[in-house]
């Protein structure tokens, strides 16, 4: 959601319909056409919200969907990108491709680090950052907003090969 929050703000769009239970919001980025969501589902339950839009607005997911989502496999500052694949082990993911039928869609993992021993993983997706890992996450996010542009221009690779690692230290 800090994600699309990040993205609306820059290119001046609102989240301001109800739609396949999520919020979303039509704008443009660089000259095209996109519709934000923020799912109202269970996380796991992701696929119902994404498969409702992309049902509704009759888009095709493996050419006009962007999926971003948190990854527990990477650290805060950290971006992965991905034209297609597997769910990774991320539930929501598994859910999306189930729903839509098809593996075949690009996805953005932003990092959000391991939980702590003894956590519970949705406590710890859920809760909040250290103010060391805040800042690297709002930095991640931002190359996130970044690299979405890109990827809606069909630059995918070079949002790829700009953002596609760990930062340096």
């Amino acid at each position: 959601f800090d994600f699309i929050d990040a993205i609306a703000d820059k290119y001046g769009s609102e989240l301001n319909l109800r739609k396949g239970n999520a919020f979303c919001g039509t704008g443009y980025i660089e000259g095209q056409k996109v519709m934000l969501a923020k799912p109202q589902t269970f996380m796991n339950l992701s696929g119902d919200s994404v498969s409702a839009l992309v049902n509704f607005y009759k888009l095709d997911p493996t050419q006009e969907l962007i999926v971003v989502f948190d990854d527990i496999s990477l650290a805060p500052e950290t971006l992965r990108f991905r034209k297609k694949g597997s769910e990774g082990g991320h539930n929501g993911i598994k859910d999306i491709i189930a729903k839509t039928g098809t593996d075949q869609f690009e996805r953005v993992k932003v990092g959000v680090g391991e939980k702590p021993a003894g956590w519970d993983l949705a406590d710890h997706v859920l809760g909040r950052f250290s103010p060391e890992d805040r800042e690297k996450f709002e930095d991640a996010v931002k190359d996130a907003v970044d690299a979405v542009s890109l990827m809606v221009q069909d630059r995918t690779d070079e949002a790829m090969n700009l953002y596609n690692r760990k930062k340096e230290a």
